[in-house]
């Protein structure tokens, strides 16, 4: 366990204060904020809140493809991540976190910011902290430190967030991803600046009016993390990946659900332009408000094209340092505030934390703890001879890699699994709105099913119906086959009889192919498949039947 240690004084153990008794509210309860009527609404809106524009024909502005070599500039891109972290309770406090609460529920003195309210560190958080440094194979600071982040919002009481600043849980990493075949593809290493622990603001729910906005005060205190990455991404595009690729890191390692809907994940993108070749960074403008890996793709490019358009117009002085929401109805970025720079800020360090110190053995201890990484995945699964395109889909979801996994130490051939859990598998949850986990279908019967294919005891065709009744009510494939009776006919005999009864009840097909029209034998295999109720050998039945159709042709 990481080891806590109080500014000039050591201590050997993390000290737990026990909360002042507090009786929580147990109604649904609004911090009201009037303002005078006329008066602007505030510009802060949080991460998961999109505004309602109406989206008709003649308010949506249609912008023009991002043109790829943009006349000899280049866009530099980085993002600042916050990952909300699993851990049961807050980060400094012992109020729990559950989405979608009724407002002002799960609130104490201390989420609430109240005077003589002292903050105590959840371990749980520099556990993920740490686990999370090691997947992005970040260097890790034996001592780091809490600081104070001073913020004057209504949403955040004590009118400071504790954060990290100069020393930060773990720097100078990086994350490996492949970019989507569709799109051309390619292996990129984007460097990770820093990961740092910090707490999350309540909630401004503002009216329809403008007039007031309600606090909510539920998330005040919830533990993220954020990790800053290197200015390394060109597009859009680049971006986007990058952001999925921490999401699905997260989920593998079980720090936090990365649900962008709920807020869990949130990114902040960083983006100016410069010449090619210059090595002075541009003005660069934040843009927030994309929930979605789509929404951030062409907020990005979107916001690239506006910025080129000012630069090849002489109007680069109208590019400024600022924050700007992206807008999904008009499909375009507009200014929320003027950026606050560090000195904004004003961090110093926070008294009533102690210093966070991890040991070597801690450190490896959790090294230990981690899973197969969504790279070291998609590595494995390329040397088994996969298509990029089967690895990236595999290898997405931890849920789906580990069922494909399972799958393959129960017998079947890597190709062949992949294929079910890509096609018909893949078609139905979509459909069905389910993850893979929430089906009746096991890796075991799945890899049943691949066999008894393979060994000619059912055919495909068979495979499919019995996949089905596996995936909506369970059972073993052999109990489905017995009880069905679905064993493969093989027997050349019994299937050349019904080849015999078909070409003699259809005379008149018989004769066009003969005449020459020859894609009549489809229509023919399928009347014996009918026959045998699907249960004929296809590759027997298609000899059988060609010899018949082509025996007394001439």
């Amino acid at each position: 366990m990481a080891s806590i240690f109080f500014q000039g004084i050591r201590s050997n153990q993390l000290i737990v204060y026990p909360l002042a008794h507090f009786s929580r509210i147990q109604t649904a309860v609004y911090c009201t904020l009037q303002r005078p009527q006329g008066q602007a609404r505030p510009q802060e809106v949080s991460f998961q809140e999109q505004r309602k524009v109406q989206q008709t024909s003649s308010q949506t502005t249609t912008r023009k493809p991002l043109e790829q070599n943009m006349q000899g500039y280049e866009a530099i891109i980085g993002i600042e991540t916050h990952v909300q972290l699993s851990t049961v309770t807050k980060a400094f406090c012992s109020c729990p976190y559950f989405y979608g609460s009724p407002p002002n529920t799960t609130i104490c003195p201390v989420c609430m910011g109240l005077p003589g309210t002292l903050p105590v560190l959840n371990s749980k958080v520099v556990d993920f902290a740490v686990k999370l440094a090691l997947a992005l194979n970040c260097e890790l600071s034996v001592t780091s430190k809490f600081d104070r982040k001073q913020y004057f919002y209504p949403d955040l009481p004590k009118g400071y967030q504790i954060s990290q600043f100069d020393i930060p849980i773990a720097t100078k990493g990086f994350i490996d991803l492949d970019l989507p075949v569709e799109f051309g593809g390619g292996h990129k290493r984007f460097g990770i600046t820093r990961v740092h622990m910090e707490e999350d603001a309540g909630k401004l729910l503002h009216s329809d009016s403008g007039s007031y906005s309600h606090v909510d005060l539920n998330r005040a205190g919830v533990p993220l993390l954020e990790i800053v990455s290197e200015p390394d991404m060109r597009s859009g595009l680049e971006a986007a990946e990058y952001a999925a690729e921490l999401q699905r890191l997260v989920r593998y390692l079980g720090v936090s659900n990365g649900n962008m809907q709920e807020g869990s994940l949130r990114c902040d993108v960083n983006v100016s332009i410069r010449p090619r070749g210059q090595l002075e960074l541009g003005t660069k403008v934040e843009i927030k408000n994309m929930n979605s890996f789509s929404a951030m793709n062409r907020a990005i490019d979107y916001e690239i094209s506006r910025q080129f358009l000012l630069h090849s117009q002489g109007q680069s002085d109208q590019i400024v340092q600022e924050t700007r929401l992206w807008e999904e109805g008009y499909q375009k970025t507009v200014t929320m505030r003027k950026k606050e720079g560090l000195a904004d800020y004003r961090y110093f360090p926070e008294p009533d934390l102690p210093e966070v110190v991890v040991t070597e053995d801690y450190i490896e201890n959790i090294r230990s703890s981690l899973p197969e990484l969504p790279e070291l995945k998609r590595r494995r699964y390329e040397k088994m001879g996969l298509s990029m395109q089967d690895v990236l889909f595999l290898a997405d979801d931890i849920s789906v890699a580990n069922f494909f996994d399972s799958t393959l130490e129960n017998g079947a051939e890597a190709k062949l699994a992949a294929n079910w859990i890509m096609g018909d598998i893949a078609a139905y949850l979509k459909n069905e709105h389910l993850s893979i986990d929430e089906v009746k279908l096991t890796p075991q019967e799945l890899a049943e099913l691949i066999s008894s294919i393979k060994g000619g005891i059912i055919s495909g065709k068979i495979g499919k119906e019995i996949l089905f009744e596996l995936i909506t009510k369970g059972g073993t494939v052999q109990k489905i086959i017995e009880e069905k009776d679905l064993v493969q006919i093989v027997d050349p005999g019994a299937i050349e009889a019904m080849v015999d009864k078909i070409l003699e009840e259809n005379p008149k097909q018989l004769q066009q192919y003969r005449g020459g029209k020859t894609k009549l034998q489809g229509f023919f295999a399928g009347q014996v498949m009918k026959e045998s109720k699907g249960k004929a050998n296809p590759t027997l039945l298609n000899k059988i039947l060609s010899e018949k159709l082509n025996a007394n042709s001439k």
